[in-house]
């Protein structure tokens, strides 16, 4: 098949569109060689004609969909322009990336908006990978520099060039960044720091405003950054090209000059500012030519404010930076001179004397204003040996003061470059090796065209040249590596437009021997160039405009440019008289002095030349195009002798519109920045690579032969010339086969055809296979009806027979029922008739019995009722007697006291004790108790006797109710008077019960309606009570959340302070470490290996960074989350005293110093304390509303039971609650009195008896056995046998804390034998060892460990016996000693341990996690391919990388987490710890996977994402079957589980979407929408997810309340901060520890 074949129907093609550049169309017929035009359908769906004269005007083909938004342009089928501007446009707008890689180029597209991919969790990412595995990222290519810096020891250099706004400077400061972070600065000061921050100061001297960018570089620059042995970064260099000087004096329309002239003048009503005397910007002629006076979002005032911190950090002092305003300032006011025309032809100049600008300038930088104002207007002359004073036209003088003012701007420039090298210069010693970032302008071309744009098009042209040498360099070590018969592949070399240039005779040749003539011109220098180029010898690359006698045009490899030769040798003189140099040199500025004395010795780089009256014969050495030249030269020969890396930026519109793409402009910049010539110069050889493993997985079904992976070298090698029969389309090497352009899209099409005829093939079987079995089914159905039929024929004949007999049964049980229903209905009414009959008779029997019981029951009553009321009205008389004779007695006592009270015997008794009035008052009471008594017992009596009276009257009536039954004769006849009384007595008697049972049921009805009521309060009261706990529950839990959160802010910031200050510490061992060694070389002095640590007491400096006078807020926090309420009263505050606390408690007032003391410390439990009383006031109030609510229910129980029940019952029941409430209230508060009594007992025994409470064993001696006693000689014996000489192995077999338990056991011993210097000096020299030994165990996960839980147990144990919680405790005897010190110590050095035991995991686990989690097959097979990944896409330039036999897996992940779990163990370290361990370590492991994931698009695929999971699986396996999944390691893989869900879901429809959004909470939209873009299908059973799916989405996304941040990757150097919970150890005692003899120790003694 040849090329012309792929011309068929429905093939992609591309033809020119004067909008789009280029344009997708697809044929509607095939190709037949001869036709003159092809019909295609436009991607707007238009169908159109494109004419075709011969087979070499065909449209480009389209690349097949497999390579839509390939990461490498090289990597493509069809390599050209249209091509590559598609796959620029669709990655850019389709997948939001801005990087491509096109070879060893890096295209970057300016994106206008800020994108979450430049932070340090990216720059972990790329740190250490392989440039071919990551997607493309300036990052890669500092990377790949990097690396090849420190693996083959050779300089690099990073090219960084594009348009105006194209991102240039943005790229550099990335770089910069990367370089400083991957490498980090050794020095105290960072070099990372002060090269930022010299960009400040850079953009505000170098960068100004232009019509294209707001922030243009008018200079290149070239920094050199200095590595050591180490790869770290310890110096750098800065160079300078080609400054824009003449933007000084001169600003184009809509244009500002440099920036700080503007800052300046926004700065001048500051105090230090207001000696420049500087006005608006618009009163300045220098500032106010472009009409822009402030650029949109930007303030002036505040870059003026970070440039000045710049120049600080830089050390650059403040009265130095004021010389450097002062001349900056004194450039503006030059501009404002006012140089005045005089004489007959306007040939002289003059200023005015008393000129205000012209005497500010001189005022400011300190020099003669006369001779300046002299000078300007005159020029001395050498003429015949003497010297000559002319004046000058006011042209001429004009043209003198702006090349004045642009000579000191380029003078100024030139020193503060000088001064940043030096403040950047390498204070140890020149660096091994380097790498260059240059950041240049690219290729310019403008409607007018000067000397700055045909100096950088030349530098554009030598670098071009250089960059074609070097891909094709680089292509052909490609084909020498693989071993291939290769010709010699021709490119364009632009040799003879740099001839041109720079050559004999050329350009900058005639330009400078113009320069050189005293009456030279630009006109006569333009006839120059016409005559020797165009009349005398023809330059194919120079041309004359047909409309302009002063321009020419030079064909440059970019575009055809036209330049005005106006100001072409003004501007390469760019000279100044000698006179007003040396004007300026005799200044009373320092500064201005320094600046032009040294230009005679230390020449720059385009700071033009010095015209004096004798012209030096080496004056045209110092034109400004020959020092670019030179400079360029010299830049040249550094990239020579460097390694490349290529980055084009590309401004994408010059509307600065986000994510805007236009066609045009980013063609124009393509075929300027050189990527369309790689492209070309790729096409041109083998552009199209497969290593054999993946040509193999891809086209194996195109393959002949054996079908094994193992040989598929042999299966490509026999079938590819079957496959392409042109042999010079293909080329095999040794590990890679080679097409050329287009030769892969010839094979996706075989491959498709071979598909699609397998596809027919299958189908007909299929298709034959299905219509063989609808015969054998059809035959199957057809006897199985037939037999069925035959059956149900049968069976409805037995049915019928069925029927005739079942109705013969039926007639004959029917006629049975009818008869049987009958005699059933005759007997039943008989039997009911009797019923009613009997009942009747019954009824009337016992209607008499009840009539007969009911006028018994009456007489009954009534005759009761009668005497009950003769006994009230005789016990009322009785009563009444009774009152009326006591209070008879009770007047009479009366009397008889008033009479006693008037007489002085009274007043005696009154006047006596309050003893006798108690006693009488008690006596009193008790004589009313025995009357009180006395009356229940007589009422007790009474109502006895009322109670035998009334069963002595039933007794009666009983017996007369029997007499009346045994005698039913008539008795003697009744009067009718007596009938009557009775029978109104009967009625009063009946409507008195009814109305008393009336009464009764409304007391009953009131009494439920009150029960009622109350349950419905009652139940309302519970409901509002539980919703105000629900209430105030969710309020503290927020609260808790919150504050929680802050301190888990101060734990994270407070252990990154440690770490730092044990970085920094470690820093200073080292330093002074290499100052002895240094030291000893002088003497060759050795010293004891013993000797090496320093058992002193400790000092505050090097063991803690906080002084002691202040808690420390790790320990405050720590004591705030994990101890109790009443240990954190005292616990918080390490230094209170008794009397402190004696103080507090009593509320009595301190000294406000005191009151001061640690308040920043106590501001966190301050808040928690004011939340908890808000929390308490308004639970009291609810408490009170309750009670009153209460009360009024007792109230209405009351008022309802009074209804009911006697007085006496409800006297009795309020007074019994009273007294059972009065007796709580009493209890609880002489429990609270005796708490307050126990408190201040203790307090005041320390407080006036500190002796005794402070060393209790003086007054009543308490020893304390079971310890060990350690003699002052042996402790420095006693701390190298137990910490800093024992062995690993030895004390691996330890018991955990063996060392720690006899330390302190020897402490104690110390302070309780009363020698506190020796417990703390023993406690001190344990703490130093126990810290020396974690340093030298620093690689040791085990030791580490052990030391860990020593430091623990130690702090704990002190912790336990330290005054102020054996205070609180009491159950231990407290150290006299004061310990606080040491065991905030002890505290920071646990937090020490625990960081270097994650820190040694974490280095071991860094280099294998991405390879053991994405990249190992733990399913065998499942990708597809024998190699790392099976259609994984590599860059061309990149080497392929084979996959060993020893790479690393998941086993070694959970061998690593083994080890650390096992280490951990040993000790018995508690399991809070081990969880907030491996919560740390899973976390590194899900965020270095998921970061990984997300900038590989090798890894988004179905079949990895399997794979991924499983091996994630594997690992929640390990975690649980350890136990460490409740500690939440299980969930910080939340991250990386739902990436691979999001990678194995689903991605057609909008259900799948919904699904898709539901699924993935833990996710970001950017995650989520990043992996769907990198979604690669790695077979033809796998779609790519389309445009449409990932809007939609984006569109779900909008609607989900994400609370996630908008970064992109997961911060990999997060830290969680550890807790370590405080549990008191049990009692330790000496006869409890097991001692080995190895440790030697048999010197301590037992006590």
């Amino acid at each position: 098949m040849t090329s012309l074949e792929l011309y068929s129907k429905g093939a992609s093609v591309w033809i020119p569109d004067p909008d789009a550049v280029w344009v997708s169309g697809l044929l509607l017929q095939d190709y037949s060689p001869g036709e003159k035009h092809l019909l295609l359908q436009l991607s707007d769906g238009t169908e159109a004609q494109y004419p075709v004269v011969s087979p070499s005007d065909l449209p480009p083909l389209g690349n097949p969909d497999i390579l839509e938004g390939e990461n490498d342009l090289t990597a493509l089928s069809f390599l050209h322009e249209a091509a590559v501007l598609h796959n620029l446009r669709v990655r850019f707008l389709d997948y939001s990336s801005i990087y491509t890689y096109c070879g060893i180029v890096l295209v970057a597209i300016n994106p206008y908006d800020q994108l979450p991919i430049y932070g340090e969790e990216v720059i972990d990412a790329y740190s250490g990978q392989d440039m071919a595995d990551m997607e493309p990222h300036i990052f890669s290519v500092a990377e790949e520099a990097y690396r090849t810096m420190t693996r083959e020891e050779k300089n690099q250099s990073i090219i960084i060039s594009g348009e105006s706004g194209s991102g240039k400077t943005v790229s550099a400061k990335f770089t910069m960044r990367y370089f400083a972070v991957v490498g980090g600065a050794s020095q105290q000061t960072s070099v990372e720091e002060r090269v930022l921050a010299s960009n400040p100061i850079m953009e505000s001297i170098g960068n100004a405003k232009t019509t294209r960018n707001d922030n243009s570089s008018r200079f290149g620059k070239y920094i050199e950054i200095g590595f050591g042995r180490k790869g770290d970064i310890i110096g750098a260099n800065m160079r300078t090209y080609l400054l824009e000087k003449s933007r000084v004096v001169f600003q184009a329309s809509a244009e500002r000059n440099y920036h700080i002239f503007y800052q300046l003048c926004a700065s001048r009503e500051l105090p230090e500012m207001r000696s420049l005397k500087l006005n608006a910007p618009e009163h300045f002629r220098y500032t106010s030519q472009g009409g822009e006076m402030q650029i949109p979002g930007t303030d002036d005032l505040s870059d003026l404010e970070r440039t000045r911190n710049a120049f600080t950090i830089l050390g650059v002092q403040p009265d130095q930076q004021m010389e450097l305003f002062r001349i900056l300032s004194a450039v503006l006011y030059l501009g404002n001179v006012h140089i005045q025309a005089s004489g007959r032809n306007s040939d002289r100049s003059y200023i005015d004397a008393d000129d205000r600008p012209l005497a500010v300038f001189s005022k400011l930088l300190g020099v003669e204003g006369p001779q300046m104002a002299h000078w300007l207007c005159h020029r001395r002359l050498a003429v015949g040996g003497e010297l000559l004073v002319k004046p000058v036209s006011g042209q001429q003088a004009v043209e003198a003061r702006d090349a004045l003012a642009k000579h000191i701007y380029g003078q100024l420039f030139t020193w503060t470059v000088q001064r940043l090298n030096s403040a950047l210069r390498s204070q140890r010693g020149p660096a091994k090796s380097f790498i260059g970032v240059l950041d240049i302008y690219g290729f310019e071309t403008f409607d007018r065209n000067s000397f700055e744009q045909f100096c950088i098009n030349y530098a554009n042209e030598k670098l071009q040249q250089q960059f074609n040498r070097h891909v094709f360099h680089l292509e052909q070590e490609e084909y020498v590596r693989e071993e291939l018969a290769w010709s010699r592949i021709e490119f364009s070399d632009n040799q003879q437009c740099i001839n041109l240039l720079e050559g004999q005779l050329g350009l900058f040749d005639l330009l400078d021997e113009e320069c050189r003539m005293p009456k030279g011109s630009d006109e006569s220098w333009v006839q120059k160039l016409y005559d020797q180029h165009l009349t005398s010898k023809k330059q194919p690359h120079f041309q004359k405009p047909r409309m302009s006698n002063s321009a020419f045009i030079i064909l440059h490899f970019a575009d055809a440019v036209q330049y005005e030769c106006d100001g072409f040798l003004g501007k390469n003189r760019d000279t100044v008289f000698e006179e007003l140099i040396n004007i300026l040199k005799a200044s009373q500025s320092e500064l201005v002095a320094e600046l032009f004395q040294q230009q005679g010795t230390v020449p720059s780089v385009a700071n033009g030349s010095v015209r004096s009256g004798k012209r030096a014969a080496r004056e045209h050495k110092l034109t400004v195009g020959f020092q670019f030249r030179q400079s360029l030269q010299m830049l040249m020969d550094t990239l020579n002798n460097t390694t490349p890396h290529y980055v084009r930026c590309i401004k994408p519109n010059d509307l600065k519109e986000a994510f805007m793409f236009d066609p045009r402009r980013t063609v124009q910049q393509l075929r300027a920045c050189g990527v369309l010539e790689t492209i070309r110069i790729s096409a041109a050889g083998f552009p199209s690579r497969w290593t054999y493993e993946e040509f193999f997985c891809r086209y194996r079904l195109l393959l002949r032969g054996p079908q094994l992976p193992q040989q598929a070298q042999a299966s490509c090698r026999h079938t590819l010339p079957q496959l392409i029969p042109d042999a010079d389309q293909y080329c095999f090497g040794k590990t890679k086969v080679f097409f050329r352009a287009g030769q892969v899209a010839l094979l996706e099409r075989l491959r498709a055809e071979r598909l699609r005829v397998a596809a027919v093939i299958i189908q007909s079987r299929v298709r034959g296979w299905l219509g063989r079995i609808r015969h054998t089914r059809m035959c199957w159905a057809t006897l199985t009806i037939q037999r069925y039929s035959r059956g149900a024929l049968a069976r409805r004949r037995v049915l019928m027979l069925r029927y005739t007999k079942a109705a013969l049964v039926i007639q004959k049980t029917f006629r049975m029922v009818a008869v049987r229903q009958l005699f059933l209905m005759i007997r039943q009414a008989s039997i009911t008739i009797q019923a009613f009959t009997r009942g009747t008779l019954a009824r009337s029997r016992y209607r008499r019995l009840v009539a007969e019981r009911a006028a018994v029951l009456l007489q009954a009553r009534v005759r009761g009722w009668l005497a009950r009321r003769s006994y009230r009205r005789v016990r009322a008389a009785v009563v009444f007697m009774q009152c009326c004779a006591r209070r008879r007695a009770a007047r009479r006592e009366l009397m008889k006291l008033k009479t006693e009270a008037r007489s002085v015997e009274r007043f005696r008794e009154l006047n006596k004790g309050m003893e006798v009035k108690l006693m009488q008052l008690q006596l009193r009471a008790d004589q009313e108790a025995r009357e009180g008594a006395a009356l229940k017992e007589t009422l007790h009596a009474e109502r006895g006797a009322t109670s035998a009276e009334l069963e002595a009257l039933r007794a009666t009536i009983q017996k007369l109710e029997s007499q009346k039954q045994e005698k039913p004769q008539p008795g003697p006849a009744i009067s009718e008077k007596e009938v009557e009384e009775r029978k109104k007595a009967e009625e009063k008697a009946a409507q008195e019960i009814l109305q008393l049972t009336q009464e009764l049921q409304a007391l009953q009805r009131e009494k439920d309606s009150f029960c009622k009521e109350r349950e419905d309060l009652s139940t309302r009261l519970f409901e509002q009570e539980k919703a105000q706990g629900e209430c105030v529950d969710r309020a503290v839990s927020q609260a808790s959340a919150g504050l929680r959160a802050e301190l888990d802010e101060e734990r994270r910031k407070y252990q990154g302070l440690l770490r730092e200050f044990t970085r920094l510490e470690q820093r200073y061992d080292n330093l002074r470490e290499m100052s002895l060694l240094t030291e000893s070389t002088k003497g060759h002095r050795r010293t004891d290996s013993n000797q090496s640590l320093s058992f002193e007491p400790l000092s505050p400096t090097p063991l803690s960074p906080i002084p002691y006078d202040f808690p420390v807020p790790e320990e405050g926090r720590r004591v705030s989350v994990t101890s109790p309420s009443s240990e954190r009263r005292f616990s918080v505050w390490s230094n209170e005293t008794p009397m402190d606390q004696l103080m507090e408690l009593l509320d009595v007032a301190k000294d406000p110093a005191v009151k001061m003391k640690g308040e920043d410390l106590a501001h966190a439990y301050d808040a928690v304390r004011v939340a908890n009383k808000f929390l308490e006031s308004q639970l009291r109030n609810q408490r009170s509303q309750k009670e009153e609510e209460l009360e009024a229910l007792r109230c209405q129980l009351s008022q309802a039971v009074f209804g009911s029940s006697s007085a006496a019952q409800q006297q009795e029941l309020h007074g019994l609650l009273e007294a059972r409430e009065q007796e709580c209230v009493r209890l609880r508060r002489e429990l609270k009195e005796l708490k307050n009594t126990v408190s201040l007992r203790r307090l005041l025994t320390q407080v006036f008896n500190p002796e005794t409470s402070s060393c209790p064993a003086h007054t009543k001696p308490a020893p304390v056995t079971g310890l060990l006693e350690c003699r002052k000689r042996d402790e420095a014996k006693l701390i190298k046998n137990l910490v800093t000489d024992i062995r690993g192995d030895s004390a691996l077999s330890l018991p955990p804390g063996l060392p720690a338990s006899v330390l302190f056991l020897c402490v104690r011993h110390a302070d309780c034998s009363g020698d506190q210097a020796q417990a703390r000096s023993l406690c001190s020299a344990a703490v130093s060892a126990m810290k020396a030994a974690l340093k030298k165990h620093g690689k040791d996960v085990n030791m580490t460990a052990l030391w860990l839980k020593n430091t623990c147990l130690l702090h704990d144990l002190l912790t336990q016996h330290s005054p102020k919680q054996t205070l609180d405790s009491g159950e231990v005897a407290p150290l006299t000693a004061d310990l606080s010190d040491l065991i905030r110590t002890l505290s920071d050095l646990c937090i020490q341990a625990y960081q270097q035991l994650l820190s040694i995991t974490v280095e071991r686990l860094q280099n294998i996690i991405v390879p053991a989690l994405l990249e190992s097959e733990t399913i065998p097979g499942l990708s597809g391919s024998a190699g790392k990944m099976g259609t994984s896409r590599k860059r061309a330039a990149s080497d392929p990388r084979t996959v060993g036999v020893d790479a690393p897996t998941l086993a070694a992940v959970l061998r690593e987490l083994g080890d650390l779990h096992t280490a951990l163990s040993r000790q018995d370290l508690p399991p809070a710890l081990m969880a907030q361990a491996f919560n740390q370590l899973t976390y590194l492991i899900s965020a270095s996977a998921f970061n990984s994931l997300l900038l590989r698009k090798d890894m988004c695929s179905w079949s990895r994402g399997m794979q991924i999971r499983y091996n994630v699986s594997l690992l929640e396996e390990w975690l649980r079957s350890r136990g460490l999944h409740t500690g939440g390691a299980v969930a910080t893989l939340e991250h990386l589980i739902q990436a691979v869900q999001l990678l194995q879901a689903g991605k057609k429809s909008e259900s799948d979407a919904q699904a898709l959004v539901q699924t993935c909470t833990a996710l970001s939209s950017q995650q989520i929408v990043k992996i769907l873009t990198l979604y690669t299908p790695h077979s033809d059973l796998e779609e790519r997810v389309t445009l449409n799916f990932i809007r939609t989405v984006q569109g779900l996304l909008k609607g989900r309340a994400d609370g996630q941040p908008p970064q992109l990757l997961m911060d990999v150097r997060r830290v969680f901060p550890v807790t370590f919970s405080y549990s008191p150890p049990p009692v330790l005692r000496a006869e409890q520890l097991v001692i080995p003899d190895s440790l030697k120790i048999s010197f301590l003694r037992r006590a």
